[in-house]
């Protein structure tokens, strides 16, 4: 099973209680402080939170638990939210070369450019960036239309040109669809 990854800032207390129960709750729990922090977030790399008394703004996954004594089951409430909230964001966003997917917004984005994307262009550049050869029309029409047979149909490539048009309006970049004799791919 894996281990939730929490890291104590400076709060003591938090850290001999939570220590005391991780073996109930698969913690890995560590205590931190402004010589330490920066190792322990080293070795831990992802997938973690970091619990303080207040807000220290260089630190990611942050939550903050100002009063003490408080309800043990909310502060595990409170991890176990995180965790997913975390997870979900994770899970929601994708890096396509120079520009960032996220998925439950449906846009792509580059240096605080943002474009709105539909949820079959979305499966498209998703298909074409997972894929590791050129995708031709009839597999791009199988795989993302869920197309059974091969049909008489421009459809893959007219979402391809208005894709790139998009593209090439908003980012001013002609080459994030690539062709070839084999088919369509994205680096």
């Amino acid at each position: 099973m894996n281990l939730k990854k929490i890291i104590i800032f400076d709060f003591e207390i938090l850290f001999n209680i939570l220590d005391e129960i991780k073996d109930y709750l698969y913690l890995d729990v560590k205590h931190a402080n402004k010589e330490n922090i920066d190792q322990i977030i080293k070795d831990f790399k992802s997938d973690f939170l970091v619990i303080s008394k207040e807000k220290k703004v260089s630190l990611i996954n942050n939550i903050i638990i100002e009063k003490m004594p408080t309800n043990i089951n909310k502060i595990i409430q409170i991890i176990n939210i995180n965790f997913l909230k975390n997870k979900f964001n994770y899970q929601s966003e994708k890096k396509i070369g120079l520009y960032k997917l996220n998925l439950n917004a449906r846009e792509i984005s580059r240096d605080k450019q943002v474009l709105n994307l539909t949820e079959r262009e979305i499966n498209l550049i998703i298909f074409l960036k997972e894929s590791k050869h050129p995708a031709n029309t009839d597999k791009l029409e199988k795989e993302v239309w869920n197309y059974e047979k091969e049909l008489e149909t421009h459809t893959v490539e007219t979402h391809i040109y208005r894709l790139r048009k998009k593209i090439k309006t908003k980012f001013n970049d002609d080459s994030f669809i690539i062709s070839s004799k084999d088919g369509y791919k994205i680096d």
